[in-house]
Formats: structure tokens, sequence, C-alpha cells
């Protein structure tokens, strides 16, 4: 799998949701949907039509917007949860099932042979109404790898479009991450997804080295917000897949509509965007030290490995005595 070829589900709209300060409005949904269709996201992952009434509505609203991106909603692997999202407009639905120890004991109670009978059962039953279907393991690294990897191997043997693996609370590194994904590589022939939290700070890094290792799709949200500290940064992958190829990344996103993504996100949740968030940072292309202004004025790229006017935006130099 070439790193080039990566696809973004952008779940502000699901993951986004649970951030503490995101209560978004239909309108708003809309637009951020719209937004990010214009960006040139791959995937946009809402939240569940069983979460609530208006949860239906607003995912059934922005099935209808006529947008470029798929539309996604994000389910329990459950055939009520299942029934229900079919019936929205969805071009996908992703299932999603608890497999740590943790899980299994003080959420759901139910036991591995339980959760593959029901994920064959869900996952049959979406593909007969031909859409596209996701089975994620939910705390994949504090569970048993031979209890996941039994798992998977039983969901990509009646072809499930995608297996996703999921940091849940952010304690993987990059190595776990490139080793699991490498390993799940050799035993399924589906797409993999890789959704990560940030509770330790190494959910880009997490999500570079999941696609190094042969992952196809990475989950963001902007600003990343989510629950607790939230997952992968759009902004973030960004600028690290474009670090790794910019004519590849210049040619899928419409990179100059980040900003504007960023500070509407920023003030429907109430939040500045940090001083030094990943290229849209009121400091990102701020140089201050007169060695770095002296390369930067003969040659920014002597200290940038951005390019701000990819991005629609400007390099500052500041005096300092």
């Amino acid at each position: 799998m070439s790193l080039d070829r990566f696809a973004i589900i952008e779940s502000t709209l699901r993951e986004g949701e649970q951030f503490a300060n995101a209560f978004f409005s239909s309108d708003q949904k809309a637009e951020i949907a719209r937004l990010l269709d214009a960006f040139g996201v791959e995937y946009i992952e809402l939240t569940s039509p069983a979460a609530s009434p208006q949860s239906r509505a607003d995912l059934e609203r922005i099935a209808t917007l006529g947008l470029k991106t798929k539309i996604l909603t994000h389910v329990r692997c459950h055939m009520d949860d299942a029934k229900l999202a079919i019936d929205t407009g969805a071009d996908g639905i992703d299932v999603v099932f608890g497999t740590s120890s943790f899980l299994r004991q003080f959420s759901h109670g139910k036991d591995i042979p339980y959760i593959i009978d029901s994920a064959i059962e869900v996952i049959e039953f979406i593909k007969s109404q031909g859409l596209e279907v996701r089975f994620s393991s939910e705390d994949s690294f504090r569970s048993d790898l031979v209890d996941l990897l039994t798992i998977y191997r039983a969901v990509d043997k009646i072809g499930v479009n995608r297996v996703g693996i999921a940091d849940t609370v952010g304690v993987a590194n990059p190595r776990q991450v490139f080793d699991l994904v490498k390993t799940l590589r050799g035993v399924v022939s589906c797409d993999i997804e890789f959704h990560g939290h940030n509770d330790t700070g190494c959910a880009v890094a997490n999500a570079f080295c999941a696609l190094e290792a042969g992952a196809t799709h990475v989950d963001t949200s902007v600003l990343g917000i989510g629950e607790r500290n939230g997952i992968t940064p759009l902004g973030g992958l960004v600028a690290r897949m474009y670090a790794h190829n910019p004519e590849a990344v210049r040619a899928k996103y419409n990179l100059p509509l980040l900003r504007e993504i960023d500070n509407y996100v920023a003030g429907l949740v109430d939040v500045d965007v940090p001083f030094n968030n990943y290229i849209t940072g009121f400091t990102a292309f701020t140089h201050k030290a007169g060695i770095h202004a002296k390369a930067i004025l003969n040659n920014p790229s002597t200290y940038e490995i951005l390019d701000p006017a990819d991005f629609g935006l400007s390099r500052y130099i500041h005096v300092a005595h």
C-alpha cells in the first residue's frame, strides 16, 4: 500500500460531537460537512442515528446535500442499530464492538464467540443492503492479540470492506501501532482503518506509522476535538503527509481551506486555535532568531518543511532586539 493513497475519514461530526464544548446545530453540522467536502476529505462520519431523533435527522439531511465525499455513520454492532442506519441515506456503516478485557468485563459482558457471531450477522445484513461496511474493535491495543486476529479473520472472510483498529484510550506508541497493523496486514485482505486518541500525544505519529505499516484509512477531527483529549487532528495528519509528499497532498486536498475550517469549528466550540497548531496556529510560520531570519530570507526551505503559500498563508519575521 502506497503512503500516497491514504484516505481520510473525517469524524468531527461523530467523534468531534463527543468533545466537551461541542453542541452543533443542524445548520452548523451541514456547514461543517460542506467545508470538509470542499477540502476534499474522502469520507465524513456522523453520529449514530440511534443516539437521538435529532442525530438521525441530521444524518439524513447531510446525506441529501449532494456532497462528493462518502457519508458514513458509526453504530454499535447490533442489528437494531444497523436496521436503523440503513434507511438514512448513508453510503456506509461503521460498526464497533469493544474487545478488550476491560470492556468485556465492565461494559457489555460478552465473550469473543458472541462478538464474532454478532459481527457476522450485522456485516452480512449491511452488505445485503448494498452499503459499505467497516468492523472495528474498540480498545484494540488492550485487547488480546489472538482474540483480535480471530475476529478480524472471521469478518474478512465474509467480505467486510474495512476493519478498524482503535487506540481508544491513547495508550499506544508508534512502534506498537506499526507492529499491530503490520501483523493485521498479513492476516486480512480488506482495507484497514486507524482511529487514534491523543491522551499521550502520539495521535499524529501513530496515524503515520499505521499508514507505513499498511493501513489505508485514518480517522481525524478538526483541531483533534473529541472524547477527552480527542483524536488525530485533520491539520496534523495533513502536515505529516505533506512533509512526506507535498505534491500528492496538494493534489488531493484544497489546502488553503484548512484555516477557514479550523477557525469555524474553533468558534463553534468556543476555543481558540492553539498558537502552535499545525499549519494554522499564528506562530506556525513565524521566525524570530537572527540566524533563522537571515536563512529564511535567503531560502525558506532552510527552516520550513511546509510552504505557507500552499495553505494560503504567509510567513512572518519578528525582530527581537
